[in-house]
């Protein structure tokens, strides 16, 4: 993996300091040839020590190898540009296309960070819980709700029993039909809804499956998941941020959905839901 890679995949871990180095080490990676240890954690106002431990931490041995690594993968052309985005090859012709070309990059550079934190044994691990579920509860709230909603007409449509809520206060009535083994879907971006908590610990009291699908920060209600989809998308506009959240989010349902796909006994099932729908689109 590149090294600007994976500090940014894995920046939402860091602490204060180590995030001022990251966004150092991002936003000046063409330079960092010309800067020693002393000199970056001089330019931070911080210890050399500090710069030491976050190129240890990143797994190299030292500050020279991490510098040394960036320069190798800015050298094959995958550094990223002033706005911690993929070098273009040439200037767009139009600002359109200037404004189409920047989106298109950000929204691969967070699908491509939220793919690499997200190992595959635990997305297989949560397309087998649905799979073995008798239901499957999918909750979320305000933004998060449209995922949510989404997702679980998804798995309808494949046949599996989804119970999508909105309202927390009336999610409690639902969690007292739970069986062992079936599944919650919580959506929550940021993680900190205590309703949402509370609803999660309800679930494991009747022994259901948690499944969190938040961001790739520590939040209080990742502490009730049993399994965790986890989303790494970054931009300093607040505007360009949640659309770069809800891409890396939708590939990674996709992703389930495909899995979930490849069982034969699902797959007609689309076939035939879709089938019945489509009177009901003409009209």
């Amino acid at each position: 993996m590149s090294p600007l890679l994976k500090i940014r995949s894995e920046r939402d871990q860091m602490s204060a300091i180590e995030r001022r180095i990251a966004d150092f080490v991002l936003d000046n990676a063409h330079l960092l040839r010309d800067y020693s240890s002393q000199q970056l954690a001089s330019a931070l106002g911080i210890s050399q020590s500090s710069v030491v431990k976050f190129s240890q931490k990143l797994g190299f041995k030292g500050y020279p190898d991490l510098k040394y690594s960036v320069g190798e993968s800015l050298a094959r052309g995958d550094g990223n540009d002033e706005n911690g985005l993929p070098a273009a090859s040439e200037d767009p012709p139009h600002p359109h296309a200037a404004l189409a070309e920047g989106l298109w990059r950000a929204k691969a550079q967070a699908g491509e960070e939220t793919r690499l934190i997200n190992p595959p044994e635990t997305i297989d691990a949560i397309a087998d819980a649905i799979r073995g579920a008798q239901k499957v509860f999918v909750i979320g709230l305000g933004a998060d709700g449209i995922q949510a909603r989404g997702f679980a007409m998804r798995l309808s449509l494949l046949g599996i029993l989804a119970v999508h809520h909105f309202d927390p206060v009336l999610m409690p009535a639902a969690v007292s039909t739970t069986s062992d083994g079936d599944v919650l879907l919580v959506f929550s971006e940021h993680g900190r809804q205590s309703s949402l908590c509370q609803i999660a610990r309800l679930f494991h009291e009747r022994h259901g499956k948690v499944v969190t699908v938040t961001r790739h920060t520590a939040n209080p209600l990742r502490a009730h998941a049993d399994l965790s989809l986890l989303v790494s998308a970054h931009d300093e506009r607040a505007h360009i941020q949640p659309l770069l959240y809800q891409t890396a989010l939708q590939q990674l349902l996709d992703l389930i959905f495909q899995l979930l796909c490849e069982d034969e006994g699902r797959l007609q099932q689309l076939s035939i839901n879709l089938e019945l729908m489509h009177p009901m689109l003409d009209t």
